[in-house]
């Protein structure tokens, strides 16, 4: 495990590290103070490109080229937004920093709130998430009260106000445009792009939306400077700086660790996540972000022989030695997501666990988009045929067709993020796939294992 200095998740070991006491004694609002009363926005700015901070949500875009595509016109105010709407399976890191360090958050967007010209932000959060949205009150209360938000923050004639808002737990609330509908009081469903919220976003004004790791990671990155910041990766300049990896599943020591950009999925499970739970049981697999990632499997290697390839420096490696990038794991064929783990052993069997996760999806669907809406339906109907011994090899290849057909014919990425983990998954396991095609899957690996019946979308069984 690699020697280096905590950042984001410096203060979690202290007692009420929630508290503005207990935070600003460990040095938080400095960094804000400083930048309010010596920096101008476009200095901070400059800092978050050069720090090259990849979006913590899951796209990965970079930080400080989203805050550039702002452009507000006479008349119009900026906004901010912060996606604490943390819905993805097996993801929960965002809510470490809002129940642990709910000030690191702030002082981030009281910065960003500076450099982009925003007097109003929200933090919206997973309405499950009661304990996360307590935090963030009471911090917010306490940031308040000493002046540091509000009409003069730290005496700045410059009003930063913030709020938070709770979401009503629709996995779809995730997705940019609908976290802004949802915001409104609108129905939660995407919007057609563009407009880019950049440009019309919350209640038609420029907005930026950014994840709560990404703004907890700004205090960091004014303190020490982008540059310096950047080069604590492993893959700088490309992808910077120090983030939260979660993993679960199994592990013997699931959890939330910071560690710098760029280590590998063999690290994160061996040595952060204490190896597997079971010593006789062999790592099977691993969704390396969240849900709607592509599985990586441990004992297939990469083929990058060209000396072009992007991945060339990691030709015949396994799949888990591949650094932990949103660049790295997209050449891969997969996508670094959340940066939260799913481990699986030997003894979980793929076809249920696509069933298992293809149900999430078809439920969480907000319905707009037809290929989204039906494809996930069909998509559960097959896979249950499948699971209970009713299927044919046939139906393998209907996966696929169906996958395929909601690729790319959506509004949003929520078609896709059903569909990208169901090809993985496919693709990787297809003899797994085949083989309960041709005689189930065995009862005492279903999650429902005592029926198995097949719900119509309507909810009447078949």
């Amino acid at each position: 495990m690699a020697d280096f200095k905590p950042l984001l998740s410096s203060r979690y070991d202290l007692e009420d590290s929630h508290t503005l006491a207990v935070a600003e004694k460990a040095g938080a609002y400095k960094v804000a103070r400083k930048a309010l009363m010596t920096m101008k926005p476009e200095q901070i700015r400059e800092e978050v490109k050069k720090a090259s901070l990849r979006g913590r949500g899951g796209a990965g875009f970079p930080a400080g080229v989203k805050w550039g595509f702002l452009n507000p016109q006479a008349g119009e105010d900026v906004y901010l937004v912060i996606n604490g709407d943390e819905s993805e399976p097996g993801t929960f890191k965002d809510r470490t920093i809002m129940n642990g360090d709910p000030h690191r958050l702030i002082e981030g967007m009281i910065i960003t709130c500076w450099a982009i010209g925003a007097h109003t932000a929200y933090i919206y959060v997973r309405g499950e998430l009661s304990h996360s949205i307590a935090y963030l009150d009471q911090a917010l209360e306490e940031a308040r009260a000493k002046g540091y938000v509000g009409d003069r923050p730290f005496g700045k004639p410059f009003p930063i106000h913030i709020y938070t808002h709770s979401g009503a737990g629709a996995y779809i609330c995730g997705e940019e445009t609908a976290l802004l509908n949802s915001l409104e009081g609108r129905r939660g469903e995407p919007r057609l792009k563009p407009p880019f919220p950049a440009i019309k976003g919350a209640f038609d004004q420029p907005t930026i939306v950014n994840n709560v790791e990404t703004i907890a990671s700004v205090p960091d990155i004014v303190e020490m400077g982008g540059e310096a910041w950047c080069n604590l990766s492993r893959l700088a300049p490309r992808d910077g700086g120090q983030r939260l990896y979660g993993i679960s599943g199994h592990v013997k020591k699931p959890g939330v660790y910071e560690a710098p950009v760029g280590i590998t999925m063999r690290e994160l499970i061996y040595e952060y996540g204490g190896g597997m739970l079971h010593d006789d049981r062999p790592l099977k697999g691993v969704i390396p972000g969240g849900s709607s990632t592509p599985v990586l499997r441990p004992d297939l290697t990469i083929d990058a022989k060209d000396e072009e390839h992007p991945l060339h420096a990691w030709h015949g490696q396994s799949e888990i030695d591949v650094p932990m990038g949103v660049d790295t794991y997209r050449a891969m064929g997969t996508m670094l997501g959340t940066c939260c783990a799913i481990v699986m052993d030997s003894s979980v069997n793929m076809v249920e666990v696509a069933r298992n996760l293809m149900r999430f999806y078809r439920h969480e669907s907000c319905g707009q988009c037809t290929p989204c809406r039906e494809g996930g339906a069909w998509l559960v109907d097959v896979l249950t045929e499948i699971c209970a011994g009713r299927g044919k090899v046939e139906d393998v290849h209907r996966i696929v067709d169906i996958s395929n057909n909601m690729m790319g014919n959506t509004i949003c990425a929520f078609g896709e993020g059903t569909a990208m983990p169901m090809l993985g998954l496919v693709q990787k396991y297809r003899e797994e796939f085949v083989e309960a095609a041709e005689k189930g899957v065995p009862l005492d690996v279903r999650h429902d294992a005592s029926t198995l019946e097949l719900v119509r979308p309507g909810g009447r069984a078949a």
